[in-house]
């Protein structure tokens, strides 16, 4: 007698094996060896997923659920051209198995046809009842082609069949959110919820959704019943954390990590948060103590490293601040983050020179953010380096085109170059830019400012704006 094969799934998979190893030769259901491979290629055991369909056809040839895994492994390993004649073979026996289609638009999708692969898809549609895993399959073609409305709809046909298909949920929330249409994610989720009202995952999305709009207490109430659902589900704590600490209530915020590190292993993260939010508390000891095991527990993480220099660099302790980073930069010293915060504590010591170099690193590890050029380009200066100085200032401009802070810095490099036809026309631009920040180069340049040229710019530029 056969073994039934999701009653006795071990079984099988043993005497297959004992088979393998006997050289015997036993008999097994179609069913049977459908289970054995299924088994296999579920466990990346490709070579015995394919031994299986082998030794499964020789004793059952006219199976097409086994040609179909045939099929399955055969486009996995790229054979198209053999995937698609074997398909053929089987169409021309069964033209009504949805299957034939099912496979045809993965061959698709692995050749990234996707706009094909759903053609096949939506025929599969009209020959079956079954169409659930149909809908799954069309709504990830969508996500491959950017069409995530048509991707929502799919995702949400899957949840219409089977409210408890999880996955789904969150496609379609995604594709809410890539949408930036948080009112359509927030009403769908409210809606599923009178239907489900204890669905843990749908309160934990929809909190997020309301976070996403900095509606803190509705996002705290949809949390909160989420943790009423399921209460270990640790992503819902985590969520309210969040939202506690931006509503300032920090003591409430710190019961909610620790009740994470309660019902699991400790995270980084969650020694993280804590550390944040005892030092908003003002326990710099407990603050301490949990940036310290955010390290330990992860040393990769540069939220880790960056938050105790920070916390030392705050409390103006510059030689542990730049002990930490530098602790930080040994570890991954590719992190563009570690350098920029580096360039700040030196630059802090009156360490120009290094600060010169971890600015220099900062960018060349690619990052361009406002503030890296200005603070380089404020190095530059102190130092006395104008040229180079005028080259960041310019660089930044590229990046930040007519930004009138750096504009106005430039202009001022210029005159400390004496290099005046440069400052007048810099000086102006930056001027007609935003006359208002004028105070700001006063304050930063204070040595040109009765320079005659410059007071009769000014006042041109204003009279002009009148």
């Amino acid at each position: 007698m056969a073994l039934e094969s999701n009653e006795y799934p071990d079984k099988s998979i043993n005497k297959f094996e004992s088979m393998l190893k006997t050289d015997d030769v036993y008999f097994f259901d179609a069913e049977d060896f459908e289970e054995i491979v299924h088994y296999y290629l579920n466990n990346g055991k490709v070579s015995l997923g394919k031994k299986a369909i082998q030794i499964g056809l020789e004793q059952h040839p006219n199976s097409m659920e086994l040609k179909l895994l045939q099929v399955e492994v055969l486009a996995f390993e790229d054979k198209f051209d053999a995937a698609e004649t074997l398909l053929d073979e089987i169409q021309t026996i069964n033209s009504g198995n949805e299957e034939v289609y099912i496979q045809r638009a993965n061959i698709r999708s692995k050749q990234d046809k996707h706009q094909e692969a759903v053609n096949l898809l939506l025929e599969a549609l009209d020959i079956t009842d079954h169409s659930f895993d149909i809908h799954s399959l069309l709504g990830m073609e969508y996500l491959f082609m950017d069409n995530y409305e048509q991707a929502k709809l799919s995702f949400m046909r899957c949840v219409e069949m089977d409210d408890q298909d999880y996955s789904s949920l969150y496609n379609v929330v995604y594709c809410f959110e890539f949408l930036e249409d948080f009112d359509g994610s927030i009403h769908y989720l409210n809606d599923y919820l009178e239907r489900n009202p204890y669905c843990e995952v749908a309160w934990h999305q929809l909190g997020k959704m309301y976070l996403a709009k900095k509606l803190y207490i509705e996002a705290l109430t949809a949390f909160d019943f989420a943790v009423i659902s399921d209460d270990s589900f640790i992503g819902a704590y985590f969520e309210k954390g969040k939202v506690l600490e931006k509503l300032g209530r920090y003591n409430e915020a710190i019961e909610n990590y620790e009740s994470t590190i309660a019902i699991e292993d400790p995270t980084s993260y969650a020694f993280l948060r804590l550390g944040k939010c005892h030092e908003k508390l003002g326990n710099y000891d407990l603050a301490k103590h949990y940036y310290y095991h955010t390290v330990h527990e992860d040393p990769l993480l540069d939220k880790g490293w960056l938050a105790i220099t920070d916390f030392y660099f705050k409390q103006k302790n510059h030689e542990k601040a730049l002990y930490y980073i530098n602790k930080a930069i040994n570890i991954d010293g590719e992190n563009p983050k570690y350098w920029k915060k580096a360039g700040r504590i030196y630059f802090a010591m009156n360490n120009m020179d290094e600060a010169d170099f971890a600015y220099k690193q900062t960018v060349e590890l690619g990052n361009y953010e406002l503030e890296t050029w200005s603070n380089w380009a404020e190095v530059l200066n102190k130092i006395g380096d104008y040229n180079s100085a005028i080259e960041v200032l310019s660089q930044g401009l590229e990046f930040y085109p007519d930004h009138v802070d750096l504009t106005y810095k430039l202009a001022g490099i210029y005159l400390k170059n004496d290099d005046l036809d440069q400052a007048k026309t810099i000086l102006s631009k930056a001027m007609k830019l935003d006359i208002g920040k004028l105070q700001q180069f006063e304050k930063e340049f204070p040595e040109f400012i009765e320079v005659d040229w410059v007071k009769m710019l000014v006042s041109q530029i204003r009279k002009t704006a009148k």
